[in-house]
């Protein structure tokens, strides 16, 4: 992992206002062509941030509208046995994780399909190649059993989840390593930002990096990267202090927030580790359209001054261990603003590294 450098390259966040998968990736590729990710598209209800992991876990039906996991269906501890024996025989040699049910469908993850396709094609060579999961936090207290119940308080259903998530990362870590890139694979937890207050009041810092480290684990086992992204702040020590290697912070907004843990960023950044500095504004066109290169690159390197005076470490190590990208996704955006924010990414990117 200490070996993997950022250096300040240009990385998105997974969604865009798009219908076509083809154009999306194509676009992925002009902007950020050395780290690409494969795309979902919230245009299709099947790609969202919740159904798109469902498919395969017991007690999901194809017929429910919710997000929901109904352990009342007939035959759900007979699925639930089925489950956990396809669970543990991925560990077994010769078994193909691509013919199982922790590999997302052609329908679910189209953008995962066609985005092999164009890297299959081409051929071209790539630093890394990212792809993503919603995060266990956000999944499992968003998707819900038959009593309204969030599964996250159902330690079965929870841990059912949590397992599922895991390998639908670690499948997507090894179909990239078998392209001989390494896989980027971030786990997306805005659920997060709503950490300790009363909605979560229940959830301990145990359960989260507990939840979160299993998943990790299941990336490290492919040579992977796990990331975390958190588009609005939260206790970033829970973060800092965990076995993620890439912390994907609102640098825009909550620079403010995150600099409060100095201590933490050091021993973090001490450890080879990266941060994602979210320096591009997604959140409302008008906001976005205020935005030029010239600003946001004088915005981010008075961020890293202030970095570098509280925690001591050279500027050039900060940034050899940064990636450039958006605040979040551009998913519920217009078509306009979201390529703009992959222009500014890019061309801040490159005005940072020049500068």
């Amino acid at each position: 992992m200490k070996n993997f450098k950022a250096n300040g390259l240009p990385l998105l966040i997974g969604s865009l206002p798009m219908d076509s998968h083809t154009e999306a990736i194509k676009l992925v590729l002009d902007h950020t062509p050395d780290i690409p990710l494969w795309v979902q598209l919230p245009h299709y209800p099947e790609e969202g941030m919740v159904l798109q992991f469902l498919e395969g876990l017991p007690g999901f039906s194809e017929k429910s509208e919710k997000n929901l996991l109904n352990t009342d269906l007939p035959g759900f501890d007979e699925e639930m046995i089925s489950f956990f024996e396809d669970y543990l025989s991925i560990s077994e040699p010769g078994v193909d994780i691509g013919n199982s049910r922790f590999a997302l469908s052609g329908k679910r993850a189209k953008g995962f399909v066609e985005f092999l396709r164009q890297i299959d094609e081409d051929k071209p060579s790539f630093v890394a190649l990212k792809g993503q999961v919603t995060g266990p936090i956000s999944f499992c207290t968003a998707v819900k059993d038959q009593d309204n119940k969030d599964i996250f308080y159902d330690n079965q259903l929870r841990d059912i989840a949590i397992k599922k998530l895991a390998l639908n990362a670690r499948w997507q870590a090894k179909e990239f390593a078998k392209r001989g890139a390494v896989p980027i694979i971030f786990i997306d937890e805005p659920a997060l930002a709503g950490f300790g207050t009363s909605a979560y009041i229940t959830i301990t810092k145990e359960d989260v990096t507990q939840s979160i480290d299993e998943i990790v684990r299941e990336i490290h086992a492919e040579d992977g990267l796990a990331g975390i992204h958190v588009c609005g702040n939260t206790q970033w020590d829970m973060l800092l202090n965990s076995t993620i290697d890439i912390i994907s912070f609102d640098a825009f907004t909550y620079f403010d927030r995150l600099i409060l843990y100095p201590n933490e960023i050091k021993q973090y950044l001490g450890q080879g580790k990266i941060l994602a500095w979210g320096i591009v504004p997604t959140s409302e066109p008008e906001k976005i359209a205020e935005q030029t290169v010239k600003g946001l690159t004088q915005l981010l390197h008075s961020q890293m001054d202030e970095l570098v005076q509280k925690t001591g470490i050279n500027k050039a190590t900060i940034l050899s261990q940064s990636f450039i990208t958006p605040s979040c996704g551009t998913g519920s955006i217009d078509i306009g603003s979201a390529k703009k924010v992959l222009m500014l990414t890019k061309e801040v990117s490159l005005a940072f590294k020049l500068s």
